[in-house]
């Protein structure tokens, strides 16, 4: 059977769906939508709101709507930047590490239970195959990203 790169999107994107799915009443119960938990998971990393839009992959103005629901929730606050004065820092508060930790925990629970549904061998070949999916992709005008190289068969010797 031969499985296509948009069945194995869909897949994935399926299995994400299902996983927030199953931990939205925490998320819920926390005052979060799950993209507003998206931008209090990443904040840390990408402090500054154009950093965590290009980090998300989502609008500016998304961007400005979720962290503007944050600071009204106290889970997160602008800061001045001391390195320069004319740029905002985003800085989680206490509220907002304990509301993204318990939500990482709920998607952790949630996407445990899918886990328990195969081995650790496998679990292994997920984490692998997920992190050499991260890794940068080649330019698509490259021959490798169209079509991948076969490589020939061995011969044997007689």
């Amino acid at each position: 059977m031969t499985v296509d790169a948009a069945q194995l999107w869909t897949l994935n994107h399926r299995l994400l769906t299902v996983v927030l799915d199953e931990a939205g009443a925490e998320l819920e119960a926390l005052g979060l939508e799950p993209k507003e938990f998206f931008v209090l998971a990443e904040v840390t990393a990408s402090p500054y709101p154009a950093q965590l839009a290009a980090a998300l992959v989502i609008p500016k103005a998304s961007v400005t709507v979720y962290v503007r629901n944050l600071v009204a929730k106290g889970f997160m606050r602008r800061e001045i930047d001391d390195a320069d004065l004319r740029r905002h820092r985003l800085v989680l508060t206490d509220d907002g590490v304990a509301a993204r930790d318990r939500s990482f925990a709920a998607l952790a629970t949630a996407f445990e239970r899918r886990l328990a549904l195969i081995g650790p061998g496998d679990r292994a070949e997920l984490a692998r195959i997920l992190t050499a999916l991260l890794a940068p992709a080649p330019p698509a005008s490259t021959p490798a990203a169209s079509a991948p190289e076969e490589t020939p068969a061995k011969e044997t010797a007689r």
